[in-house]
This record gives structure tokens, C-alpha cells and sequence, in this order.
């Protein structure tokens, strides 16, 4: 991902648009900030070569890995792209596509968190305790007292990091320890904690992740989210004509419609598909597709849309050139590192839901690496100013998919751990070598 200028803007303001040339014609396919930009169809995946070849080669690649990997589990197991398996694909996906969203938000500024795991742990804590006897707090509000707890936590992180100037590695990673410890004495002091878990006894909170939406439900989801899309869409690209900036062909904003209705559709058939074992009747999209869904939505505005965005991007890109600008450099850093445990927060309470309960030995430590993983794995740069929160969708449907695949096949934890391993150094490898050659250009 490329970042705005914004040493070339005044009082802070960076570019609301990438490139401006409404007097000039375009030569082929440009490159406009973010987006390629070109007169027709064939320039505009000409214009993907020549940035594939400069070392911007975008999710392209994370695709192309995600349908390989998937070839070859269906190949060893046919079972892996049955019905039953491809929902259960959906269901695991959610906790590391939210702990991805979580570390998006620190690396984009060039900066990690080390405590997303164990901040998740303490917030889901605190959700399973209000929610049960004898507090029985509302479900709605228990969430958001974890939630709150978790964004606290970040805030007390990101002040130490922008206030003292510690480095985050180190901040971070007492958070992390101090989250263990936290999590240990919330379920030690809980007289319902039973063997050292609490159970969670809200049907809603139990039916984030496994909890499915009725059939018909599915398809009003479906065909709202390709309406948003498409007008969305259109009017962007009408805004931009009528601004006289250079702008994709139209046809691109068809095929990219006409791809989110043809996936929409096959995941609505796959889920509405009975799944159910044992006389079982089980359909219907979970309800956690929404949930990423709305979540990706809110996200990706908030990144590409708003100032607090463009401004991340830019301290990403060049903190210095920033603070020159005008922009807060510790008022986003300190935002950053708040959404950043937030929506850590919003995966353990996937991680509440999946599971049922939560419990003293929270793997706290593996899921902040899973969380990393899932951001670099799908696109976003260790060194800060590139990154989408598609991305972290991305990566955390790969990490899903091998750990799934492979437990088809009867691989070994051990053997998942070192494929994993593999795939992010892969994918650092590819970052590192993409950022020399845009450099070197």
C-alpha cells in the first residue's frame, strides 16, 4: 500500500485524492494512490503487471497461495471442500481474522503488540463473569464492559509508548505478561469458575460464532451487501468523474460487483446446504459472517475514508514528514494502539463464543503470533505504511485453512507450527523484497 504525501499538504491535511489532472490525459494505466487507475479494461490489467513487477503486487499472490493450498487439501481429502467443513472453515476463521484487524492497526505504524492475546483473554474473562450467576448482567452489557476493559488497556499501552517513549516491543510485551496475570486472578477470585473456566450460560453470546441465521435471513444478507457494494461503488467512481480525476474503467466496477454477487451467492448455497449429522436438520449462514462482515466494513471506512486513516498511513510512511504536516503523531498512535486492543477484545469474544468458556490456560502467547501472522500472511508490511484490513481477512483464512486442512490429513500439531512458520517467513521474505524494489524505483 502506498501513503499520501503529507509533507506536501498545509495545516496537516493530507491529500483527499491521489492524483489530480483534470486538464490532462491519462497515458495508459496510472497508478492513483492506492488504486490503479486507466481508460479501459486491458490497461488496467496491464497497469497490475507493471505493479506486480515493481514490487506492488497487492492480495494477488495471497489468492493465488489460498487456492493452491486449497487444491492441494482437496486433493489428499475430498472431505475438505464438503458442506460441512467449509462452514466449519467460516466458523474458526473468525477469531484469527479479528486478532489480523487487531495488529493491522500497530503495524501500519511501523510499531507490534505483543499483548492482543491475553488482552483478549482478560476481556472475555470479564464478559463470562457478568453474564453468569450470580451477576447475570445483560448480555449486550457484559460485552461491552469487556470491550471497554480492553480498550483501557491499550490506552494505558499506547500512553507509555507515546508519552515516555518506550519502545512498544517492550511495553507490549509487559502487557502481556501483566494480561496473564490479570486473566489468572479475575478466574481465581470468580467463585462460578469450575476447574479453573468459567461456562457461559447466555445463549447469545454462545451464538456469536456457532449460531446460524435462518435460510431466508442469508439471502436478504446477500443481496443487501451486494446492493451497498454496488451503489457504493458507482458512486465513487461517478464522484471521481465528475471531480475530473482519473478514473478506473467502468467495466472494472461491474466485474467488481458482479464478483462479490457470484461469491455471495455460492457462499449463501453453501451455507443453506443441510450440514447436520445424526438426523440433524443444520442451515443457514453463521452469524459471525455478519459480524466480520460489518466489522471489515467499519474498518476498511475508517482506513481509507476518514482523516484518522490518511493520517496513520502517513506516520507509517514517514512519522517525520507527519509531524511537519501538522499531524498528531501521539494523538494516532495512541488511537492506534486502542482499536488496536479493542478489536482484540472483539476476538475474544469470538474466542468466549467458539469455545464456551474460558479458562486459565488461554494460549495467549500463540494467539498474538497468530494475530501477526494473519496480518503480514495476507498482505500488510512489518514496516509500517501498507496494509489493508482485507489483509488480515485474508491471512487469517489462510492460517485456517492449513490448520484445518491439516488436521484432515493427520498432521500433527508439530508439523501445523512449522508450516505456519514457513508461510509467514515466506511472506515477511516477499514484503521485505517488494519494499527494496519500490525503494530502488
Amino acid at each position: 500500500m502506498t501513503t499520501s504525501r503529507p509533507d506536501a499538504e498545509v495545516e496537516g491535511e493530507p491529500p483527499t485524492s491521489p492524483v489530480e489532472a483534470p486538464d490532462l490525459p491519462v497515458p495508459g494505466a496510472l497508478m492513483g494512490g492506492n488504486e490503479l487507475v486507466a481508460n479501459s479494461l486491458g490497461e488496467y490489467i496491464s497497469g497490475i503487471g507493471r505493479r506486480m513487477r515493481s514490487g506492488e503486487s497487492g492480495a494477488l499472490p495471497v489468492v493465488i497461495g489460498l487456492i493452491i493450498i486449497v487444491a492441494i487439501f482437496q486433493s489428499q481429502n475430498s472431505h475438505f471442500l464438503s458442506t460441512g467443513n467449509l462452514v466449519n472453515l467460516i466458523q474458526q476463521s473468525g477469531v484469527f481474522v479479528l486478532f489480523g484487524m487487531a495488529e493491522v492497526f500497530v503495524l501500519l505504524l511501523g510499531e507490534i503488540d505483543l499483548s492482543t492475546g491475553f488482552v483478549a483473554g482478560v476481556g472475555a474473562t470479564i464478559t463470562a463473569e457478568l453474564a453468569t450467576d450470580p451477576h447475570n448482567v445483560n448480555w449486550f452489557l457484559a460485552i461491552l464492559a469487556g470491550l471497554a476493559v480492553c480498550a483501557v488497556f491499550g490506552a494505558v499501552q499506547g500512553m507509555l509508548v507515546t508519552q515516555l517513549r518506550l519502545p512498544s516491543f517492550v511495553v507490549t510485551l509487559a502487557g502481556q505478561l501483566g494480561g496473564f496475570g490479570l486473566l489468572l486472578w479475575l478466574i481465581e477470585k470468580d467463585k462460578a469458575a469450575t476447574g479453573g473456566s468459567i461456562a457461559v450460560t447466555s445463549n447469545v453470546i454462545n451464538d456469536i460464532d456457532y449460531g446460524s441465521m435462518t435460510p431466508t435471513a442469508g439471502w436478504i444478507l446477500m443481496i443487501v451487501v451486494v446492493a451497498v457494494v454496488a451503489v457504493f461503488s458507482i458512486f465513487q467512481h461517478e464522484r471521481r468523474r465528475r471531480s475530473g480525476l482519473v478514473t478506473p474503467p467502468f467495466a472494472l466496477t461491474f466485474v467488481k460487483i458482479g464478483t462479490v454477487a457470484v461469491a455471495g451467492i455460492i457462499l449463501v448455497l453453501v451455507c443453506n446446504k443441510n450440514r447436520g449429522y445424526n438426523n440433524t436438520h443444520l442451515v443457514g449462514v453463521p452469524w459471525i459472517v455478519p459480524i466480520l462482515l460489518a466489522i471489515l466494513a467499519v474498518y476498511t471506512v475508517l482506513l481509507g475514508r476518514m482523516r484518522f486513516g490518511r493520517y496513520l498511513y502517513a506516520i507509517g510512511g514517514n512519522a517525520e514528514a507527519a509531524r511537519r504536516a501538522g499531524i498528531s503523531l501521539t494523538r494516532i498512535r495512541l488511537t492506534a494502539f486502542i482499536l488496536c486492543s479493542f478489536t482484540a477484545g472483539l476476538a475474544g469474544m469470538v474466542y468466549l463464543s467458539q469455545l464456551g468458556s474460558v479458562s486459565s490456560d488461554v494460549p495467549g502467547g500463540n494467539l498474538v503470533l497468530y494475530a501477526i501472522a494473519a496480518a503480514v500472511i495476507g498482505g500488510t508490511s512489518l514496516f509500517g505504511g501498507r496494509g489493508k484490513m482485507i489483509h488480515a481477512v485474508l491471512g487469517g483464512v489462510i492460517i485456517t485453512t492449513i490448520y484445518n486442512g491439516m488436521g484432515l490429513i493427520q498432521i500433527g500439531t508439530a508439523g501445523q507450527s512449522m508450516v505456519i512458520a514457513l508461510v509467514l517467513l515466506a511472506a515477511v521474505t516477499v514484503d521485505a523484497v517488494a519494499r527494496r524494489g519500490r525503494t530502488s524505483a
